[in-house]
């Protein structure tokens, strides 16, 4: 299973978007503390609506205890940033690969690009800044399951047990 992570997220609509989308494509998904707002159900609930119950998310105190967990499973971190070594669409993702994207004010530190396994960007236009975070990730994971053959395989509309 691909998972998503949102570094110190600054904007709770775009958490609960990515939230919500996790929850439709069956995806797991790691917040990476401190956010610049109460990570709390009603902050995401207009944006996730009532998808947040069926979201598997885990929260983490720092990017240390995140990176020691991750490794400890044995996942590799891609990063999802604007300025990323890779497109997107050159990748060769993993079952098991956590996607992260990061803050929509500043991104992520030198030190989280140092800890990633690897890091990737969205091809887009020349002289435009970026996309809204929420949409990048959308346009990274849609290509992750593609690759790992991941999107959900129950028909449409089937109810969550």
């Amino acid at each position: 299973m691909l998972r998503l992570a949102l570094y110190q997220p600054d904007i709770p609509q775009n958490a609960g978007t990515m939230i919500r989308m996790a929850a439709c494509l069956g995806l797991a998904i790691d917040i990476v503390e401190p956010a610049a707002f109460d990570v709390s159900d009603r902050n995401f609930r207009r944006s996730g609506m009532d998808y947040l119950e069926r979201a598997a998310v885990m929260r983490h105190d720092s990017f240390a205890a995140f990176d020691a967990w991750r490794r400890q499973n044995g996942w590799r971190l891609i990063l999802a940033e604007t300025d990323g070594a890779t497109a997107h669409t050159d990748f060769a993702f993993q079952p098991g690969d956590i996607v992260m994207v990061g803050r929509e004010s500043a991104g992520v530190l030198p030190e989280i690009y140092a800890a990633a396994d690897a890091s990737v960007h969205v091809p887009m236009r020349h002289g435009l800044r970026s996309l809204n975070v929420a949409l990048a990730a959308a346009i990274v994971l849609g290509e992750a399951l593609r690759q790992v053959d991941g999107y959900p395989k129950e028909p449409r509309g089937t109810p969550l047990l």
